[in-house]
C-alpha cells in the first residue's frame, strides 16, 4: 500500500511537490520527489537597463516582458520583486556574461553580486545562465524583422532576455527527455 501526500508550497504559490511515500512494511517508495516548476523570470542585466522575459506557467515558451531601469538600485529591486509576485515566479534567471576566453569579467562579477542580492535581500530562488552574444542575436533578429532603430533600442534588452530564457527552457526540456529515455 502506498500513501500519497501532497505539499503545496504557498510562498508565492510557485512550487508543487508530489511525493509518494511507502507505508511501514513496504521496502521502498514507488516514486521519487517530482518538482513541477512555475514561471521563470529571466533578466538580461546591462549597465543602464535590464531586459525582462517570463516563461509560460508550464515552461514551454519565453515571452519578452519589459525593460527596467537599472538605477536607482532600490527602485529596480522593488520593480523586480513586484514582477516576481505578479507573475508567480519560481525562479529568477540572470544572464551571465563571459568574455570570449570564457573568463568572468567585471560585468559577470556584477551579475553574480546581483544574484546574491536577489537571494539574500529578496529571498527569491536565483540562478545564472550563459548569455553568450544574446544581445547581438536579438539585434539581428530585430533587424531581420524590419524593426526601426528607435524601436529596436527600446526592445532589444527584453528580446535578449527572452533568448536567454529560451536557451534555459530548451536545456530543461532536453534534460527531461534524456531522463524519460532511460
Amino acid at each position: 500500500m502506498v500513501k500519497l501526500t501532497i505539499w503545496l508550497k504557498k510562498a508565492f504559490r510557485r512550487l508543487y511537490y508530489f511525493r509518494i511515500m511507502a507505508l511501514p512494511g513496504v521496502s521502498r517508495p514507488l516514486m521519487e520527489d517530482v518538482i513541477i516548476m512555475g514561471r521563470i523570470l529571466a533578466l538580461d542585466v546591462g549597465e543602464k537597463r535590464v531586459g525582462v522575459a517570463v516563461s509560460d506557467p508550464l515552461g514551454y515558451s519565453a515571452q519578452p516582458l519589459t525593460v527596467l531601469p537599472r538605477r536607482p538600485h532600490a527602485d529596480f529591486l522593488k520593480s523586480l520583486a513586484a514582477l516576481v509576485v505578479e507573475y508567480e515566479v519560481s525562479l529568477v534567471l540572470l544572464g551571465l556574461p563571459r568574455r570570449t576566453t570564457g573568463e568572468k569579467g567585471p560585468e559577470a562579477q556584477r551579475v553574480l553580486a546581483l544574484a546574491g542580492e536577489i537571494r539574500g535581500k529578496l529571498g527569491f530562488a536565483c540562478e545564472t545562465w550563459d548569455e553568450w552574444l544574446t544581445t547581438a542575436a536579438a539585434e539581428r533578429i530585430l533587424i531581420e524583422g524590419d524593426v526601426r532603430r528607435e524601436k529596436r533600442r527600446a526592445i532589444v534588452d527584453k528580446t535578449a532576455a527572452a533568448l536567454i530564457l529560451d536557451g534555459y527552457l530548451n536545456f530543461l526540456a532536453r534534460g527531461k527527455n534524456d531522463d524519460a529515455g532511460r
